[in-house]
């Protein structure tokens, strides 16, 4: 049997794991698009919940992956978090479900449309910028899964 693929669009990425970031994070270098970025992976409850908090700047070539055990609704807020982001989630198939922006210092609670597994971070208006929006496909390797 054939499968179909619905109209998403792929949006292969590579990813490099072998550095760490300043903050003691392993890196991954990410294209989206044709945009190379390097991101910090959040692991760990402890990583997840630390995020991009205290950091006052975030460069435009940056973001943050955080990688989750499950797949389910996710809410994120940004408490003591300084820099103006944009953040998609995506589920366990690698599909955006949601892209929403983020005011710094916001501890309004910000979930997902559906259920996700991954989430990235990056500076605000970037996915927008990009031309990335929710139905689209990243595809990830399973060195992140």
């Amino acid at each position: 049997m054939k499968k179909i693929l619905s109209p998403l669009i792929l949006l292969i990425l590579t990813f490099s794991c072998s550095t760490k970031s300043a903050h003691g994070l392993e890196e991954a270098l990410m294209t989206i698009k044709g945009h190379d970025i390097t991101v910090e992976l959040a692991r760990t409850n402890e990583e997840r919940q630390t995020g991009l908090m205290h950091r006052e700047s975030l460069d435009e070539d940056r973001g943050m992956l955080f990688i989750f055990d499950d797949e389910r609704t996710r809410s994120f807020w940004m408490k003591n978090t300084l820099i103006p982001l944009s953040i998609a989630y995506i589920d366990r198939d690698g599909v955006i479900v949601d892209i929403r922006d983020m005011e710094p210092l916001d501890t309004s609670s910000v979930p997902s449309a559906a259920p996700a597994m991954y989430a990235l971070e990056v500076n605000q208006g970037k996915f927008r910028e990009w031309g990335v929006r929710p139905g689209y496909r990243l595809v990830l390797p399973e060195e992140v899964r």
